[in-house]
């Protein structure tokens, strides 16, 4: 909510208050003393006009979703103002004789006051509601933003996760070529291994032969 609206919204609220009381106490007024009373509701009026046209200027400005809370309680003020303006023109048109003053006092200033009355009681129901709205509205802002950045969070985790994949995934790549080459090493070892076998196996052979034609040859002599 804005905090210049809520300042002209407080004005206007103890403005619209002191013209109700006003207008009540001139129309038990004569003379001079009523013109001077319908002077100043006149001019409370005109003020009241002016923070309301304020109040809209500042309303406009605003984001879409708080801007329709606010355009919707200066309906309900500038409907409080116009029963103020019935009610100040009624209070004027009593001047034209006693019996239409004493007829109003009587039976149309009283059930202007009643329908005022109400309309305040509806005002002040409906500026409730629409700033339990207001509040309604700033909570659930405020949990989209908590949980848009709970989202970048978890967005940040896991590309922290994604990259420790990837580098372990290189890691074991590397080890997998790394066991590839000791198996081509032992392998070629091995080959080795077999043909120096053959080899020794081969002089062994040789030698046993020789040693068994030696023998041979002395024996037979």
């Amino acid at each position: 909510m804005s905090n210049v609206f809520e300042g002209y919204e407080r004005q206007y609220c103890e403005l619209s208050a002191n013209l109700a009381k006003k207008c009540t106490a001139a129309g038990a007024l004569n003379g001079e003393q009523k013109k001077q009373k319908v002077s100043e509701i006149k001019s409370g009026i005109d003020e009241a006009e002016a923070l309301i046209r304020k109040m809209d200027l500042e309303a406009r400005s605003l984001q879409p979703n708080i801007k329709g809370v606010l355009l919707a309680k200066l309906r309900e003020y500038k409907s409080d103002l116009n029963n103020l303006k019935s009610e100040i023109k009624k209070i004027v048109s009593g001047n034209l004789n006693p019996s239409a003053r004493d007829e109003l006092l009587e039976s149309g200033m009283a059930d202007a006051m009643t329908a005022s009355a109400d309309q305040r009681t509806r005002l002040m129901t409906s500026t409730e509601r629409l700033n339990k709205t207001s509040d309604r509205v700033k909570d659930s802002r405020r949990t989209m933003l908590e949980t848009e950045e709970l989202g970048v969070s978890i967005l940040h985790d896991l590309h922290s996760q994604r990259q420790s994949l990837l580098h372990a995934h290189d890691t074991l790549h590397g080890v997998d070529d790394n066991i590839g080459k000791s198996k081509k090493i032992l392998t070629n070892m091995s080959r080795r291994m077999n043909k120096n076998k053959w080899i020794i196996g081969g002089i062994v052979l040789v030698l046993v032969i020789a040693i068994g034609l030696i023998l041979y040859f002395k024996l037979s002599k």
